[in-house]
């Protein structure tokens, strides 16, 4: 009996000692950020590159949560760096409820009236002919950080965009868009096929297909 008082008193002593600990990791635990304030933030704020019909851009979107009218700017802007070079991007005004979406060129990048491409970032038209260059914002097409800056200020992730079958993001030495060419690209596996084997192997099953059957016709004949 004594020894069974005697474990309750100490499973209770051991239950009473654990309380504050449980309260402080559940006053730790509820979401809170230390120098966020929710009612001052561009959470939900973004940046893409994306390339269409050969040209990149960059497409954005800023969302500023700011409860209390704490910001002193209403004007939002994208800044690009790798560390030792930066540029920055106006990008415009806020809507009277704290929202701006859009596209815009990225630097270095060029259209014409028509809307096609006639610049990318790190390359320049020399002598009739695309070469790679270390100006026009070429930095831009590496390892970038950005961030877009109203008052606060959110970090985004942000990269140049690659080419791909359907769109090149930067020129061929010609002057015609990268990635043309005279091959059939799969487009769900990436991978090239080469057109003449197929011609050929379907020719093939259908003379098999049409020599049987004049077979068949002839012994039904006979």
């Amino acid at each position: 009996m004594k020894k069974s008082v005697f474990a309750r008193a100490l499973v209770a002593g051991i239950l009473l000692l654990s309380l504050p600990t449980a309260a402080h990791a559940a006053t730790e635990d509820d979401g809170y950020t230390p120098g966020v304030d929710g009612s001052f933030t561009l959470a939900g704020s973004e940046a893409a590159g994306v390339c269409e019909d050969d040209v990149p851009w960059i497409e954005y979107s800023v969302v500023l949560t700011d409860t209390n009218n704490q910001s002193t700017s209403r004007t939002a802007r994208l800044v690009l760096s790798n560390g030792s070079q930066s540029t920055t991007i106006q990008l415009g005004a806020l809507d009277a409820d704290g929202t701006l979406s859009g596209r815009i060129l990225w630097p270095g990048a060029s259209i014409a009236a028509d809307g096609s491409p006639t610049g990318w970032p790190g390359w320049a038209f020399v002598d009739g002919s695309w070469v790679e260059t270390s100006d026009n914002f070429a930095w831009t097409r590496g390892d970038i950080s950005a961030k877009i800056v109203v008052n606060p200020e959110v970090a985004v992730a942000l990269s140049y965009p690659p080419s791909s079958p359907f769109c090149s993001a930067q020129p061929s030495v010609t002057g015609e868009p990268a990635g043309v060419g005279d091959e059939v690209t799969l487009a769900v596996t990436g991978g090239d096929v080469d057109v003449l084997p197929f011609v050929v192997g379907g020719g093939a099953v259908l003379l098999a297909g049409a020599g049987l059957f004049a077979f068949s016709r002839r012994r039904r004949t006979n």
